[in-house]
């Protein structure tokens, strides 16, 4: 992901999620957090989805997941979540973790038929709704 893709990542993250990250929390992502990598899927030059993750020693932290209405149930986010997994792996992680919200069907079976599986809760997580999230492990990772 670069500048030249906030817009459309934005205007995503804005239609995915009930609090979404600002302006400012991209770039920050994308200037100054050295553990931060975050990657678009594109169709033709549109961003269609993009996923981010942090890495740290040798855990990876997914941080974000969103592909655009339009193109969801297409298996965008099954990739962008494969080459997550994959640059985690180069880049030396044996494992990944994500919170996912609890009534969020769709990316559970998602990230469960890529490998990972529910080791936890977070009660009260979410801020907007203080809905649960789910903590879920791959452990070791499956690239």
């Amino acid at each position: 992901m670069t500048f030249e893709h906030l817009e459309e990542v934005l205007a995503i993250e804005q239609t995915s999620f009930p609090t979404p990250w600002s302006r400012y929390a991209f770039s920050y992502e994308l200037l100054e957090n050295e553990f931060a990598c975050y990657i678009v899927a594109l169709h033709g030059s549109r961003v269609v989805g993009y996923a981010g993750m942090w890495l740290i020693l040798d855990e990876a932290h997914v941080t974000n997941v969103a592909v655009h209405p339009a193109w969801r149930g297409q298996r965008v986010g099954r990739k962008l979540m494969k080459e997550l997994i994959r640059r985690a792996a180069l880049l030396g992680a044996v494992r990944m973790t994500l919170e996912v919200r609890a009534s969020n069907r769709v990316a559970r079976n998602l990230y469960q038929s890529l490998g990972f599986v529910e080791r936890g809760r977070r009660r009260g997580y979410y801020t907007d709704t203080r809905e649960d999230a789910l903590i879920m492990w791959m452990d070791p990772l499956i690239v």
